[in-house]
């Protein structure tokens, strides 16, 4: 697909990429097949395809109709479903990467919407406060109106312990994410399985949170900023690992590509690549460790969608391997568990 680059992203390295990464769209559609929002909605505009061409014609100099060309773009769950059945390889999510970082540069969100993600983000990034605000939702979400309710997230305490970490080799675990209180015992259950295999796995308490909140929310500079943190806390420790194991997948993907966030950076691409490189998913770990050898909410009805086709079978337990979906898809009655805890 050819882009005509309007004048002002002529020559520009924002112009340039959304211009190389849009070429390989051939329009065929096999994308639409596994996008979760335009097999609900139907339309072509919430699907990877259309969304594709709404950054094209901005990028052409389309003016007139941003605010709905950002309206289609924040339905995108960022799941990457489309990248898997995409013949051409498009990397959609980083056209939309770009893409939602120039439209945010060109339009204006309500006071209110970005108050909210800013706190939001703000919260999610600060795993103490989060905590505290989880605490306090225990209290204020039976007094909640209905619909709110169900989107209050309510902290859990640990019924796990760290096993005795003598183990020679080692592997450091994300500490400064959310799931430390939506989820305390992932990692604690992650230690005590790898433990079998002769691997210690901590936490560094100077850790924070990996970006990923931020970027998600076109924040870019503040992604940025994160990421840099935990960059300079995990670099010391390099050479005593074996890996940065990940328990939330999520997480995963965004260190993973830490070397892209920073392409522009001299002084932190070296130092965000050796991160990278060193990034596993558990699932990843476990799977080499038994091997022996490695292997390379748009609405309620989406969840409903999801809900209806794990449970179709009565399954004894549900899992999954991030954070974000098993507080989303856990009800009363009905949690939702990290695969990992299946192991112990």
């Amino acid at each position: 697909m050819k882009t005509s680059l309007a004048v002002e992203f002529q020559g520009t390295q924002a112009g340039e990429e959304a211009e190389a990464l849009i070429g390989k769209c051939v329009h065929c559609g096999f994308c639409n097949a596994t996008c979760p929002t335009y097999q609900l909605l139907g339309d072509e505009m919430d699907g990877p395809r259309g969304r594709i061409y709404l950054m094209k014609q901005m990028f052409e100099g389309e003016s007139e109709s941003l605010d709905q060309i950002q309206f289609h773009l924040d339905r995108c769950l960022t799941c990457r479903n489309c990248e898997t059945t995409c013949p051409s390889g498009v990397q959609y999510a980083k056209i939309l990467e770009l893409g939602r970082a120039t439209v945010s540069s060109k339009t204006r969100r309500s006071g209110f919407e970005t108050l909210a993600r800013s706190v939001i983000a703000a919260m999610l990034r600060q795993p103490k406060l989060f905590k505290a605000m989880s605490g306090m939702a225990r209290w204020v979400k039976p007094l909640a109106p209905k619909i709110i309710r169900k989107k209050i997230p309510v902290a859990r305490k640990p019924t796990l312990g760290w096993p005795d970490q003598k183990a020679s080799r080692t592997m450091i675990a994300l500490s400064g994410c959310a799931q430390g209180a939506l989820a305390p015992d992932t990692n604690r259950a992650a230690a005590q399985v790898l433990s079998r295999y002769g691997i210690s796995l901590f936490e560094v308490s100077a850790a924070g949170c990996c970006g990923a909140v931020d970027l998600h929310t076109t924040n870019e500079h503040k992604g940025m900023e994160v990421a840099k943190k935990l960059i300079d806390v995990w670099i010391p420790h390099l050479g005593e690992i074996e890996a940065f194991a990940m328990t939330a997948s999520g997480c995963g993907v965004t260190i993973r590509e830490y070397p892209h966030l920073f392409r522009h950076d001299p002084e932190y691409l070296e130092k965000a690549s050796r991160i990278a490189e060193k990034t596993l998913d558990l699932a990843e770990i476990i799977e080499r460790e038994i091997d022996g050898k490695p292997k390379s909410a748009l609405s309620n009805q989406l969840r409903q969608n999801k809900l209806d086709a794990l449970y179709d079978r009565d399954p004894d337990m549900v899992c999954t391997a991030n954070i974000g979906c098993q507080m989303h898809l856990s009800d009363p009655g009905r949690p939702v568990h990290h695969w990992i805890e299946l192991l112990l």
